[in-house]
């Protein structure tokens, strides 16, 4: 047997430290909404007694982990670093109701206020000024309010359902005929909690505690569970190597430092010789990086640029080569070592935590949506890059500009042929995107900026930062079976659905509206928001629709597009449809294909028929 086996116990046994530390650090259970690759809950969550934040004990479970606050019992559906904040949904309720509320207790509406007071947590405004804009629509229905009075209670003002919950109302008045159950529904996709760590004391015990290398932890057995900073302490040696003589101690570590150098040696050459002993990429340790990882397999994603390639790519991203700028990032012209042209959007992460969180969020989505999609009016995605300087999408260059840009340009010369077959191939993608696509993609930002033009004067829809699979992907919808998604609403202002942003329910009726709008800019040549207009025709749908509604359509059209009055009355007609305020009185995407081609087919026929004529 070889010496340095005999002796590896021994080394083993000396260099093996002891802790005195009663806290463990990692989890051994998937604890969401924390990623599974997580190992260690972030302060100051913790699922051991006594480690993190008392207030911030949880509950390991799978789909949702839970939180108990006040007594009550929470699931835990999303959790957001940047704001301080976490989206609870009630998981059990301690008190029954009585049995003549039978619709309260279906719908699992708690029999109380639910008390957030003497909590280091607080209702964000957000969440109570949804519960502050509801109102009883008229006639009211209410139960018997002599058996059940906590539901009257609750009918007429649903802020009691949250204290403290007083925020005045930021959303436009929302009526609704069953108010129990937008209740029900509020608390299924969840409120939000925010909690301020500069007025705790353990947030601020923690942060010495970790310049220290310790773990944050509390007496669990004491009443007031005060803070404590356990730290590891550990001896390199056992009591028994105490006993030896100073002179033998000194050839006894000799002869194991020897040993070890042996080992060290010997272990790093069959590791070097195996090729496992490799650096891992830079980018496997970025957490957008790992975000993409854990959520598509990497076989569908695009190549992987180095931050460096496309630099050299834009010359440095040369002001001179911007083609485009945006709220999260600009585009740049660049031309790839194999001679391709390409558009770079660079979203830049120096900037403040929010934004930051959208600008990442953004990046991902384009990513995960794009590698699943191809149709001929999408962009297509070449591949992107995760690098600490910034975040780097790669796409194909589209050369003509928008068709924001061509609108209302003040050389706008499109035809009215171009301008139908624009509408034509832009819904022609929408209908992809709603009916091919499994699960659904909303793309949420249809408007005349996101269309690219070729030279050739097809279109190509892109931006893909906000769009939505239409799929419970994140925990924060309640159910896609009914055709939507909660989600807060996001777009662009004079496209932004006004159904979804009511009900805060996306469905791909929400595109619908858009495209909507952008059939409006195409017979009218106007801007979908205009400050220079009247207050209440700032908006181009208002505008156009109070103009149809008179009988007065010829006012709004684009003078360019007098001779095709019939077809582009035709096309009014079905904008008017699509910017419907109720999403059910909307077309879906496969009806405005089919009145497009209808209208683009009655259009070529009168053509002929001219032409035949001046013949």
């Amino acid at each position: 047997m070889s010496p340095s086996i005999i002796i590896l116990p021994l080394l083993l046994i000396t260099i093996t430290p002891t802790s005195t530390t009663s806290c463990p650090s990692s989890i051994s259970t998937p604890c969401p909404p924390f990623p599974s690759s997580t190992s260690t809950l972030p302060f100051p969550f913790s699922s051991s007694p006594g480690c993190g934040h008392p207030s911030f004990q949880l509950t390991c479970s799978t789909p949702h982990s839970l939180i108990s606050i006040n007594n009550l019992s929470f699931s835990i559906l999303t959790y957001n670093p940047n704001t301080s904040s976490i989206t609870l949904s009630p998981h059990s309720h301690p008190h029954p109701h009585p049995h003549n509320c039978s619709h309260s207790l279906s719908l699992s509406i708690p029999s109380q206020p639910i008390n957030l007071s003497s909590s280091p947590f607080r209702i964000s405004p957000s969440s109570c000024s949804r519960l502050s804009s509801l109102q009883l629509c008229s006639p009211p229905s209410l139960p018997n309010c002599s058996h059940c009075p906590w539901e009257c209670k609750l009918i007429q003002n649903p802020t009691h359902l949250l204290q403290p919950c007083t925020t005045t109302p930021t959303h436009r008045p929302l009526c609704h005929t069953d108010p129990l159950l937008f209740l029900h529904q509020f608390l299924q996709s969840g409120f939000e909690l925010q909690w301020d760590q500069s007025q705790d004391p353990y947030f601020t015990s923690c942060k010495t505690c970790l310049s220290n290398n310790g773990l944050c932890g509390f007496n669990s057995s004491h009443p007031n569970k005060p803070f404590i900073c356990f730290r590891s302490e550990s001896t390199l040696s056992p009591p028994w190597i105490r006993k030896i003589k100073p002179n033998k101690m000194a050839v006894f570590s000799l002869l194991i430092a020897f040993t070890s150098l042996i080992l060290l040696v010997s272990v790093a050459a069959a590791v070097f010789r195996s090729g496992r002993f490799k650096s891992r990429p830079e980018t496997e340790q970025d957490p957008t990086m790992l975000f993409l990882r854990n959520q598509r397999s990497l076989s569908l994603l695009p190549p992987v640029f180095t931050y460096d390639e496309l630099a050299s790519s834009t010359n440095h991203f040369d002001p001179k080569r911007k083609i485009g700028d945006g709220g999260f990032g600009s585009v740049y012209l660049a031309n790839l070592r194999d001679g391709r042209l390409v558009a770079v959007k660079h979203l830049h992460r120096q900037c403040h935590h929010a934004t930051a969180a959208f600008s990442t969020k953004s990046f991902c989505n384009e990513i995960l949506i794009l590698s699943s999609i191809n149709h001929p009016n999408l962009v297509k995605l070449y591949g992107y890059c995760s690098d600490p300087r910034g975040l780097l999408l790669v796409y194909d260059y589209v050369p003509n500009g928008t068709l924001a840009e061509h609108l209302h340009s003040r050389k706008n010369s499109l035809t009215w042929q171009v301008r139908l077959d624009i509408a034509l191939q832009t819904a022609l993608a929408m209908e992809y995107l709603h009916f091919a696509v499994v699960p659904p993609v909303v793309h949420r930002d249809i408007t005349s900026s996101n269309i690219f033009i070729e030279k050739d004067m097809r279109i190509k829809v892109g931006d893909f930062g906000l769009s939505r699979l239409l799929v419970l992907q994140d925990n924060t919808t309640s159910s896609s079976s009914n055709g939507f998604v909660w989600t807060g609403p996001q777009g662009t202002p004079g496209y932004l659905d006004p159904d979804y942003h009511r009900s805060f329910r996306l469905t791909e009726k929400s595109d619908v509206y858009s495209f909507g709008v952008v059939l409006l800019e195409l017979i009218s040549g106007l801007r979908a928001v205009d400050q220079n207009r009247e207050k209440r025709e700032m908006a181009l749908a208002d505008l156009v629709v109070s103009r149809i509604q008179m009988g007065l359509l010829h006012q709004v059209l684009d003078p360019f597009l007098k001779q095709d009055c019939d077809a582009v009355a035709a096309v009014a007609e079905l904008a008017f449809r699509c910017v419907a305020a109720d999403k059910d009185d909307r077309p879906d995407s496969k009806e405005v294909v089919a009145e497009l081609k209808r209208i683009r087919c009655r259009t070529r026929e009168v053509v002929v028929a001219v032409a035949v004529a001046k013949e």
